[in-house]
């Protein structure tokens, strides 16, 4: 690896086939893994983990340290998995005391722009929309998309193959499996586009809407809902994962936009 028109402090462990544009800087204490590719102008500081066949586009800022004023220079990382692309101008910031670290999972999608705050965690085939923004200690679980122009509030918890509009303000936890939109955001249905393209059986999406036509159809409030799924429905996997995320939830999760059934 020899690029005279980049920086690449002697301390940082780049695997031998690394591609580094030029006019990139990267740090000490940073790792790099096989296969990665590097565009011009990103800058890579220090505490970066950047796993392999990834893909960083111009402009990208990795690993910078925390917009919190909390932040007392601690030793933390950015944690990147194999196989992700981040976009041009993506900002990823790297943890506080309070994780230790900021993780954006394997094969996941950051468009550009987008900002990923102090202690997030973003887990395998995410997706963030364009300009989309992420405030601290967020977590997004596996295949969610936050299409893009959302503002996510911190600590807010993102259920795995969710769906959200665009331009969203994401103020509550948004459940798995599910679409939501509108302003406030809403539950707008099942994401089950989503699911059958990931190959799951129309049973299993059937018995989705029939938790979530209880949980918000129903008139009663969440914990009568969720003791009447409980108590009513088959335990499976989907449900106790649902219940689990509502009862864990310490913002409150978001409304459902229909009137009660009768």
């Amino acid at each position: 690896m020899n690029q005279p028109l980049s920086y690449v402090h002697p301390e940082a462990k780049i695997a031998q086939n690394v591609v580094i544009e030029p006019f990139v800087t990267i740090a000490k204490n940073v790792v790099i893994g096989e296969g990665t590719w590097i565009g011009s102008n990103v800058t890579i500081m220090e505490g970066a983990r950047i796993g392999k066949n990834c893909r960083i586009f111009p402009g990208a800022v990795i690993s910078a340290i925390p917009q919190d004023l909390k932040f007392q220079g601690e030793e933390t990382t950015v944690e990147i998995g194999d196989n992700t692309t981040i976009r041009e101008c993506v900002t990823v910031n790297r943890g506080t005391v309070a994780k230790g670290k900021t993780v954006v999972g394997s094969n996941c999608l950051i468009m550009c722009y987008a900002h990923v705050a102090h202690d997030c965690i973003l887990k395998d085939y995410v997706i963030l929309g364009a300009y989309t923004a992420l405030a601290g200690e967020v977590v997004v679980d596996d295949w969610a998309i936050v299409s893009a122009g959302s503002l996510v509030h911190q600590f807010v918890n993102i259920g795995a193959h969710v769906m959200i509009q665009g331009a969203s303000k994401v103020g509550k936890d948004v459940p798995p499996y599910i679409k939501a939109g509108r302003d406030p955001l809403t539950y707008e249905g099942v994401n089950s586009i989503g699911l059958r393209r990931r190959g799951v059986a129309n049973e299993k999406i059937n018995e989705i809407q029939n938790i979530y036509r209880i949980l918000f159809g129903r008139g009663m409030n969440t914990t009568q809902s969720l003791d009447y799924i409980e108590t009513e429905l088959p335990a499976t996997r989907e449900r106790d994962e649902i219940i689990l995320f509502v009862r864990n939830s310490k913002r409150g999760i978001i409304k459902g936009y229909f009137e009660a059934e009768p």
